[in-house]
């Protein structure tokens, strides 16, 4: 590949992380959104730090909460070590929301009038590798006789295009509603400590379940996509007690 357009330089490292590859629990966790980290060729992408460090970045708190759940439960933890800016790894590579020239209310510089060989470069560097980790994890879980259960984690603003946001965790599905159903029931029980809710604040119109589809539906797999209020998850503390919840969440709901 010409040198303009290399992604990633040898010092940005891997453009993926996997924690605990033989974790025992039916779980395979996802984090797409995990970091917003840059690759050094790119600078800011004529961004402020501001800007940077928001939820268009990435995903606040989002990889916190996915390694408590993957470190109670002994689960393989998959996730991308760049911003959601340079590829979206939720977003197959024709959607426009895979390197958005604008997100909320921030347009992005670096990101405008992308050539198809810049586009190209960033699918082949971050896109492909993300996925095909997870498809040679599911390989590896199939030779080994090992159930597998795909929950992807995430994390969304509070306040969006200045309208509040009620709702605090957001259990997702597509077309396979069944760990979301079970999930919903068990955070209803009882007294709910959260507002719990279905396929919010997005849902599959958004175009947000793209992983869960490539990894779930496409292998028969239950599959969720969990969202999570990110001022809920802005500390250590926040953090902690929320993967806690969704831990216990997840496993009455995968044991019934």
């Amino acid at each position: 590949m010409p040198a303009e357009f290399e992604v990633l330089s040898k010092s940005d490292g891997e453009s993926v992380a996997v924690e605990r590859p033989n974790g025992r629990s039916p779980l395979l966790v996802v984090c797409e959104h995990a970091s917003r980290l840059l690759p050094e060729r790119y600078g800011t992408l004529g961004l402020s730090m501001d800007a940077l460090s928001s939820h268009i970045a990435w995903d606040p708190g989002a990889l916190a909460v996915a390694r408590g759940i993957s470190d109670a439960l002994d689960a393989t933890l998959v996730y991308q070590r760049f911003s959601r800016l340079i590829y979206d790894c939720n977003r197959p590579p024709d959607a426009a929301g895979a390197m958005p020239e604008k997100s909320e209310v921030y347009d992005v510089p670096g990101n405008a009038h992308l050539s198809p060989e810049e586009r190209h470069a960033r699918t082949e560097a971050l896109y492909i590798p993300f996925h095909d980790a997870i498809r040679a994890l599911i390989r590896d879980r199939r030779a080994r006789g090992q159930e597998t259960v795909i929950a992807t984690v995430h994390s969304f603003t509070p306040v969006y295009h200045g309208k509040s946001r009620a709702v605090e965790i957001g259990i997702l599905h597509d077309e396979d509603s069944r760990l979301a159903d079970r999930m919903l029931t068990v955070a209803a029980t009882g007294a709910p400590l959260y507002k719990v809710e279905r396929n919010e604040p997005y849902g599959p119109v958004d175009g947000v379940t793209h992983t869960l589809i490539l990894h779930g539906l496409s292998n028969g797999f239950r599959n969720v996509m969990i969202e999570v209020r990110n001022d809920l998850i802005s500390d250590e503390a926040g953090q902690g007690v929320m993967a806690g919840y969704l831990t216990g969440l997840l496993q009455q709901s995968l044991d019934a």
